[in-house]
């Protein structure tokens, strides 16, 4: 037997998961929670879209995550550590680092330690809004193409606006960084012992989707864009890379410092690195015709399209990447900015409560029919990522009296983020990408399946849940796996170590039909808020959505089965 690890980096934590490379079978994990800023999140209370992490944290979850899971494994039969034959990780994204010339983050310089730019500008840091928007006039104006792939709005979640961000806010940060890294290429690097940064190799998935980088223009954006956004900027690009690469390559091999600290041999590989998401979609036996949903914090979307087939450019998502998933396919990449979040939003500080208030009103949500409670909400708590692409949009709820529950708002909330994945698919299907089925992975979508079911009669789509809770890192894992030469290909490695759950959420048609209705209004409040229809006349709204409530509440209405198809579990949509 022969075992290979995935280390996935969350928001809030990093686990380790150890898993035998014939199957699948996950036989140790650990999870470690990082242990700066609220729940691992570095935050400022004078800016709400700030949000940091220490580099400290991710070394200190490394270690810790992969011993625990061997520590695990050992009762294993026939598991050694010298059986262990490969490492993949996975991070979030875009989270870049600033690094001096030996590839130290700033932050762990004791000049830097406290200095909130200094830190990884993790995935949801939204400070960088102003910068964005001027990328993307630039590149309207001066380079279309590079964001002609990526939906044509760069985003303030993405490498190049964060870091002009630090040199117009920070620029005694900015001089001091030799280069930048994204946490997905910093972690295999650490691994492998590199300590130039111009040594590490880049992944391509991270690359594409977040730094406009593409073979079709030899690489990262030319100097003389980046110098028509600032002139440090063009003297920046020749310390970052020229080329990044996809899953069919490694990121190098674990050197001898970290093997003597994991206590796994020496020389072994460590596959390239993706975002969550990416290896989240192998791990759930993504191909052609397969959406993939991670359900966490946020939500992010993969689908996978052959390389040689046609794709069109798509308004308003998060790019078309050729290899950023599985090589020889183009990669698409959508999502939503915040769904756990909004949860536990709801019912951790609105609310008060905790995991056993969530599984409350989850409970109570479910004893409703669609529409009963009269409300509409917009899924933009943490801004829109994908199709309206602007972190400066807000979240709405509508429709509430003085006789609004708790649980009525939580159960909006959730059919809110559903809408919010129905404009996704839609949006994808209008540019001929297939879409034949669901599958969902995170603790969300494992533990609950009132939310499962709302979302298969919001979308129309049949909804599946991965096998393993732990997707993004076995996809890691799988992908250390074909490195490591376990298996021929990705395909053969999905054929033996990806699974997916019986559980099938099907839509259903009385549900469906009055979604349908509340759609449409979501529709018009999205266009209208979202800036796309300026005209909008929004004074029928209110009274459509009572005349929903009351459709909802007849005794007709009451006659028919309930929204769930079964009872719920002491769920908890918190995000995982």
């Amino acid at each position: 037997m022969k075992f290979t690890i995935g280390v996935d980096y969350g928001t809030n934590s990093v686990r380790a998961i150890l898993v035998r490379t014939s199957d699948g079978r996950e036989i140790g994990t650990a999870v470690v929670q990082y242990p700066s800023g609220r729940e691992g999140v570095l935050l400022d209370p004078a800016d709400h879209n700030l949000a940091r992490q220490h580099p400290g944290d991710y070394l200190v979850g490394l270690e810790e995550s992969i011993r625990g899971a061997i520590a695990q494994a050992s009762a294993f039969q026939g598991f050694a550590p010298d059986r262990i034959v490969g490492i993949g990780v996975d991070t979030t994204g875009s989270s870049p680092l600033p690094v001096d010339a030996a590839c130290t983050p700033l932050a762990l310089l004791p000049r830097w330690k406290g200095h909130l730019a200094a830190q990884c500008w993790l995935w949801k840091d939204h400070t960088s809004h102003e910068e964005a928007a001027a990328i993307t006039a630039a590149a309207v104006r001066l380079r279309p193409q590079y964001i002609a792939k990526c939906g044509n709005t760069y985003s303030s979640e993405w490498f190049w606006s964060k870091i002009w961000h630090c040199l117009n806010t920070a620029p005694e940060v900015f001089d001091a960084a030799h280069s930048w890294v994204e946490l997905s290429d910093y972690i295999p690097a650490v691994l492998a012992g590199v300590t130039r940064p111009e040594d590490v190799r880049r992944g391509v998935c991270a690359a594409g989707h977040k730094a406009m980088y593409s073979a079709e223009w030899q690489g990262l954006p030319d100097a003389e864009f980046l110098a028509a956004l600032h002139p440090k900027l063009a003297e920046l690009r020749p310390r970052l890379y020229d080329v990044a690469y996809d899953a069919s390559h490694t990121a190098g091999t674990l050197c001898e410092a970290w093997a003597e600290k994991l206590g796994v041999p020496a020389g072994i590989p460590i596959a390239i690195g993706e975002m969550d998401v990416h290896y989240g979609a192998i791990a759930c036996g993504v191909t052609e015709g397969t959406l993939v949903k991670v359900m966490g914090t946020s939500t992010c979307d993969c689908a996978v399209v052959p390389v040689g087939s046609a794709v069109a450019d798509i308004p308003g998502i998060c790019g078309i990447v050729n290899g950023s998933i599985l090589p020889g396919h183009y990669g698409i990449e959508a999502g939503q900015s915040a769904v756990g979040d909004i949860f536990k939003w709801w019912a951790e500080v609105v609310c008060q409560g905790d995991s056993r208030l969530h599984a409350q009103l989850t409970a109570e949500a479910a004893a409703q029919r669609p529409g009963e409670h009269g409300l509409l909400a917009l899924d933009w708590n943490n801004g829109n990522r994908t199709i309206l692409v602007n972190p400066r949009l807000t979240g709405l709820l509508l429709g509430q009296t003085l006789y609004t529950s708790r649980a009525d708002v939580y159960r909006a909330l959730v059919e809110a983020t559903a809408f919010g994945a129905r404009a996704i698919i839609e949006r994808i299907r209008e540019y001929g990408v297939r879409i034949d089925r669901v599958v969902c992975a995170g603790g969300i979508a494992e533990k609950n399946a009132v939310l499962m079911q709302i979302y298969a009669d919001i979308t129309g789509c049949t909804m599946q849940v991965a096998g393993s809770s732990q997707a993004c890192a076995l996809g890691s894992a799988i992908s250390a796996a074909v490195v490591a030469g376990e298996h021929a290909d990705f395909a053969s490695a999905q054929a033996s170590m990806a699974s997916i759950k019986d559980i099938v959420y099907a839509p259903k048609p009385e549900n469906a039909r009055t979604y349908d209705k509340l759609y449409a209004i979501y529709r018009e409040l999205h266009d209208a808020f979202g800036g796309v229809n300026k005209a909008a006349d929004l004074s029928s709204v209110m009274r459509r959505l009572i005349e929903i409530k009351t459709a909802a509440t007849t005794p007709a209405a009451q006659a028919e089965p309930r929204s769930p198809s079964r009872p719920p579990a002491e769920a908890d949509l918190a995000p995982a």
